[in-house]
């Protein structure tokens, strides 16, 4: 059982504690998933002022493989050492990152240090989520894991947003700057107010596995990112970097063979499900981020629009998927079906990719707008029913990894989407900008270099030569968008193939989080345990539930005795006046609750303290029993016969959640 599901509420912060801890977390995880976004609108400048345009796509692609592949070790690490101090480690790193971002001098340095902010980026997403569970009841866990879910709902829209303002309003740099007094805060407050956590948990990291795979992935987006723009895709830089791809896949494979601990076990991909899902991952990702890239560069050059108005014409297409997100959420936790969802998804996802392959500089801002929703709405239907298609297709002991591996995928979809979207673009600019170059006469002191390296430097021209080399822009652009097409077609192909298995109960409850974009690392255990929180948020007629539970352990008490009774049980001893507190109730006003229950011998008053009778301890007992069985059916297609983890999961989750501080508020 992870830190602080044990005896509720004896260890925890509560109160003000709780909620200045909560809201440091927050802010850490929206500098984190801010940074995903952030930078889209903010790129056409950065390019025009460090030059580089051919390495425009991994001032994204640096962020997201460096958060990627430092994801499992921070999670790892933090069961081990302890949360706090990787946190504020991870809290340290992404604020040094950020600071050398907003200081570069060229794209070169641009990109090293977007990784070194990926890494620290890494690290505030998986920890914040399991900090989360240490400093939370049971009860209320879900509801602010549902929470930090909505940050990166939030984030999606608000990234482009921001990123257009900080460059209009003040400087790119502001982009990584903004990052400083909000990530001090949080550090401040965590260091102040946040209890370190012993040791939960030892590993076997594997790390040999972690650093294969990890170089793998780079090579790809290096074979992506040059192939057929800055080298031949023949030549020997290109045919080097394909045999060190598969060179190191391989080693990761036999490292996987022999890792006790293997970042993403082989076995995984022998089921069909997990393979399939792994693929449309990679397709939405692809989609997801390299449409953001380069509608941005669409946006600001050919309809030389501002770039704080270029992250509001983004907006259909954020609040398009997330509209489809939360709603598909729904519906599938209402029926229990989802196989729909992703060839829907798919299929809108290709069409909303082809409309922006139409658009030119003649295009209205409603035509845009309309093209833009449309590919929100298909990215939306399918990225959240993925985890939950892995989630239910693993047996118990691999539903950790395949959870992380889903988002892995994605991630890496991302990666490569945005680098060889930017091939095919350099590619195709150079030729466009080449032909388009002999139609006009460019003015003293700028030629064709400037030109392709700083796509700003088209306002400074006549109209008339800038209509041309306007339109090779847009046409570099629609052929980025054609090429992603095929893509979307091959996962729509996949999404039919996907098998539809019946839900089990912890997976119906959807986590935004994870479909919007968070990086995961969790045990098999954890994943269950979050499961059954947010199961737990529905249960919210307190009143009902500790009357049942009277009746099947056989106590003829008021749900306010049985709840006071297990309150007590959790502390061993309890003021009136602390009880009446935690309750959020004047003292007189729970005395009669109390007054039963020393009457009936569970609890007696011995020098102004309430102290739990053995007989009381026996009934908060048959309570918690009572409870653990009218909780059993939540694991059911877990097999928790075969896990003693489980079933001590559930009985420490039942004891915890009977007695919890949020349930009183109900007896109002």
């Amino acid at each position: 059982m992870s830190a602080g599901t044990g005896q509720a509420g004896a260890t925890m912060p509560r109160g003000r504690d709780l909620h200045v801890i909560l809201g440091a977390l927050m802010l850490a995880m929206l500098l984190a998933a801010l940074d995903q976004t952030i930078v889209s609108t903010a790129l056409p400048t950065i390019v025009s002022d460090l030059g580089g345009l051919n390495h425009l796509s991994w001032v994204v692609t640096a962020y997201m493989l460096a958060t990627t592949a430092s994801t499992p070790l921070w999670g790892k690490l933090g069961d081990q050492y302890g949360r706090k101090p990787l946190f504020i480690a991870s809290i340290v790193i992404f604020l040094i990152g950020s600071a050398l971002c907003g200081l570069s001098g060229n794209m070169l340095e641009l990109i090293a240090f977007r990784g070194l902010q990926g890494i620290g980026g890494g690290g505030l997403m998986v920890l914040a989520m399991a900090i989360v569970g240490d400093v939370v009841s049971s009860r209320e866990r879900g509801r602010y894991q549902g929470l930090f879910g909505a940050v990166f709902g939030v984030s999606s829209v608000a990234g482009p947003l921001l990123g257009g303002f900080f460059v209009d309003r003040l400087s790119w740099r502001w982009v990584f700057y903004i990052n400083l007094p909000i990530g001090v805060v949080a550090l401040i407050v965590i260091v102040a107010v946040l209890h370190g956590k012993p040791v939960q948990e030892q590993h076997k990291i594997d790390y040999l596995g972690t650093v294969l795979l990890g170089g793998a992935a780079i090579c790809l987006v290096l074979l992506t990112t040059w192939g057929g723009s800055q080298y031949a895709w023949g030549s020997p830089t290109i045919i080097g970097l394909g045999i060190a791809m598969v060179a190191l896949a391989v080693g990761w494979g036999f490292a996987e063979r022999v890792a006790a601990e293997p970042v993403l076990p082989l076995h995984l991909f022998a089921k069909p499900v997990f393979s399939i899902a792994s693929a449309i991952a990679f397709v939405v990702g692809f989609a997801m981020f390299g449409a953001l890239t380069y509608l941005s560069i669409f946006l600001q050059v050919v309809h030389g629009i501002t770039p704080t108005l270029s992250g509001l014409h983004l907006l259909p297409m954020m609040l398009g998927l997330l509209a489809t997100s939360v709603l598909s959420g729904q519906l599938i936790t209402r029926t229990g079906r989802y196989k729909i969802f992703p060839i829907l998804g798919t299929a809108i996802t290709a069409l909303g990719l082809f409309l922006c392959s139409r658009l030119d500089q003649t295009s209205s801002t409603f035509t845009m707008s309309l093209c833009f929703l449309v590919l929100g709405l298909g990215l939306g239907l399918v990225m959240q029913v993925l985890v939950i298609v892995v989630q239910n297709s693993v047996g118990y002991e691999d539903l950790g990894t395949a959870t992380a591996g889903s988002t892995f995928f994605r991630s890496i979809g991302g990666s490569v989407g945005v680098a060889l979207l930017g091939s095919i673009f350099n590619s195709q600019l150079a030729a466009n900008l080449s032909a388009a170059l002999k139609t006009v006469q460019l003015p003293p002191g700028v030629d064709a270099k400037t030109i392709a390296g700083n796509s700003l430097a088209l306002k400074s021209l006549p109209p008339a030569t800038r209509a041309p080399l306007i339109q090779a822009y847009a046409q570099s652009i629609q052929t980025v968008f054609l090429w992603a097409v095929p893509f979307a077609l091959v996962a729509f192909v996949l999404a039919w193939f996907l098998e539809e298995l019946p839900l089990r109960a912890t997976v119906k409850e959807v986590d935004f989080g994870e479909c919007l974009g968070a990086s995961t690392q969790r045990s098999s255990l954890e994943e269950i345990e979050r499961g059954l929180t947010r199961l737990l948020r529905r249960d919210t007629k307190a009143r009902e539930m500790y009357e049942g539970l009277g009746r099947q352990a056989g106590y003829d008490l008021p749900a306010g005795s049985i709840w006071a009774l297990c309150r007590i049980e959790h502390a061993g001893t309890l003021k009136d006046a602390d009880l009446a507190a935690r309750a959020e109730v004047q003292v007189e006003d729970g005395r009669p609750y109390v007054d039963r229950l020393v009457s009936d011998g569970f609890v007696v008053r011995q020098d102004g303290k309430l102290v739990i009778t053995d007989a009381g301890r026996h009934a908060a007992e048959n309570l918690y029993a009572a409870r653990c069985k009218a909780l059993e059916h939540l694991l059911d297609g877990w097999e928790p016969e075969k896990y003693p983890e489980l079933e001590a999961a559930l009985r420490n989750l039942a004891r915890s959640s009977v007695g919890d501080e949020s349930d009183a508020r109900t007896f109002h």
